[in-house]
């Protein structure tokens, strides 16, 4: 009896431990097509399809004429995709090294070191040294767009503006994307704008040319004719009913019931032939 309950905690055990195996070669299965083919696939494919190696190439050159340091590409061909374009800036001694170009002073202290978090270092005092600067957030990119590759455009579209910015600010470098435009603020005194009220804008539409010859009081009865035609017709041509009211000629009430009457839906010829 003993045999037999040792042998059955056996045979439940090794079932339990297949099932489990079993549910973990799933689980893994599943996390990985999910991650190879999945939303996160969807998102890479999408980021990449943005990405412009030509604007990108631009914004390269534009950094190395800027700080007179060439950049660090993976391979000797140069920017040939958006990886080497992350390996080149990965680092953030080049974008440091531009910022200080346009505003001395705006990264006090660039690392130099390879250790990753002196990289991410870099980065995060570039990003804030172009938010001091002037650059609007929505311009700016995260760290891990370009350290970890994720959104490489995002960056290109961010030394774009801050091209843009250099130009309003009156670098005279070398140039890059479109010049930010200055303001034109206007004050105008309290008499102006008490003036700009009593004029009505064309959106309102214009009175000009309008009148009101010719018009007859609300309420009264449209005249069809004119007045001075009017002199011209007798009294005997308002007795004729035009045809636009339609025609009476050949009416006849000839044969109709009484109002209310029944109505007889047998005629009665053929009633007087049944009686």
């Amino acid at each position: 009896m003993l045999q037999c309950l040792v042998q059955s905690a056996d045979l439940a055990i090794g079932f339990l431990v297949s099932v489990g195996h079993l549910a973990l070669t799933c689980a893994n299965t599943s996390c990985a097509n999910f991650s190879c083919s999945g939303r996160g696939s969807g998102l890479a494919s999408q980021s990449q399809a943005k990405f412009d190696i030509n604007r990108a190439r631009e914004a390269c050159d534009w950094v190395e004429g800027v700080t007179k340091m060439p950049l660090e590409f993976p391979t000797a061909e140069g920017l040939t995709d958006q990886l080497a374009f992350g390996h080149a800036l990965k680092d953030g001694i080049a974008l440091c090294t531009l910022l200080n170009c346009l505003q001395p002073g705006a990264v006090k202290r660039i690392n130099t070191m390879k250790a990753p978090f002196k990289q991410r270092e870099n980065l995060e005092m570039f990003l804030k040294g172009c938010e001091s600067y002037g650059l609007k957030s929505q311009d700016l990119f995260q760290v891990n767009d370009l350290y970890e590759n994720k959104n490489l455009y995002m960056v290109v579209d961010c030394l774009y503006a801050l091209g843009g910015l250099a130009q309003k600010r009156s670098y005279d470098g070398p140039v890059i994307g479109v010049k930010v435009a200055m303001e034109n603020k206007r004050n105008f005194t309290e008499d102006k704008l008490r003036e700009s009220q009593k004029i009505i804008g064309l959106q309102y539409g214009s009175n000009k040319g309008a009148s009101q010859a010719g018009m007859t009081a609300y309420g009264t009865g449209r005249q069809i004719i004119p007045g001075e035609s009017q002199k011209i017709v007798s009294n005997e041509s308002h007795k004729i009913i035009g045809l636009q009211s339609g025609s009476n000629k050949g009416a006849s009430q000839a044969g109709m019931t009484p109002y209310g009457a029944a109505r007889q839906i047998i005629p009665d010829d053929m009633i007087e032939n049944n009686n």
